[in-house]
């Protein structure tokens, strides 16, 4: 209990941060525990009302890797550490300090899901339950996915390495993904395919078969 006031605390001075116009502070800090919750309500029906938000696991994940995230930035390791293993054992999700989280992050249900300590995730993402965002184990340095705004990571999806998933992208439940995916695009299936860019390739097929159709007519006439 003391250990969510202090994370809630620092949720708080988040948000006096950002009315005193004060800008010291990085973006990645800029959440507010209101758009955790307008997040929430945009995009899971079955909540009520605003009060119903605080008894969702991934809007707590968020609060704890605020206080989380500060520590590691203040370079208090074993801290921030704490911090993310007491929330691991609270919510079932599993945040690295070190991960950068961008505004209005909902991670629905929750459990199961794994986000590594180099992975950026802009804003307006939704995660849902099961979901890693981990490394190879090949790389240094930048080893983590990179998710862009408004992304959207079905259940038990898997993302690897040092790649980045597009603006708009959505990566179907199960998903094995392993390169770069582009901006709106939809992937499923394992390894990952490009379903926009199957149907687009499929449409052109068609069109050349519809020419070479005629052209045989032509020629048999």
């Amino acid at each position: 209990m003391l250990l969510d006031c202090f994370a809630l605390l620092a949720t708080t001075r988040c948000s006096i941060t950002l009315m005193t116009g004060d800008d010291n502070y990085e973006r990645r800090d800029n959440m507010t525990t209101k758009r955790i919750i307008q997040a929430i309500r945009k995009n899971d029906p079955a909540i009520r009302r605003n009060r119903e938000a605080w008894l969702y696991p991934g809007l707590w994940a968020v609060i704890y890797h605020r206080l989380a995230n500060k520590l590691y930035r203040s370079r208090r390791f074993f801290l921030a550490r704490l911090v993310s293993q007491w929330a691991r054992r609270r919510t079932g999700i599993e945040i690295h300090p070190g991960a950068t989280i961008g505004h209005g992050l909902f991670i629905d249900h929750g459990a199961g899901v794994v986000i590594g300590e180099t992975c950026i995730i802009g804003d307006d993402v939704l995660i849902f339950h099961g979901v890693t965002l981990g490394g190879t184990g090949k790389d240094e340095g930048k080893r983590h996915p990179t998710v862009e705004d408004g992304a959207i990571i079905g259940a038990g999806a898997t993302i690897l390495g040092n790649i980045k998933i597009g603006t708009g992208a959505k990566i179907g439940a199960g998903a094995l993904v392993l390169t770069d995916i582009p901006a709106n695009s939809t992937i499923v299936g394992e390894p990952a395919r490009n379903t926009r860019l199957e149907a687009s390739l499929r449409n052109e097929i068609t069109a050349i078969k519809a020419r070479v159709d005629k052209l045989e007519k032509a020629i048999a006439s």
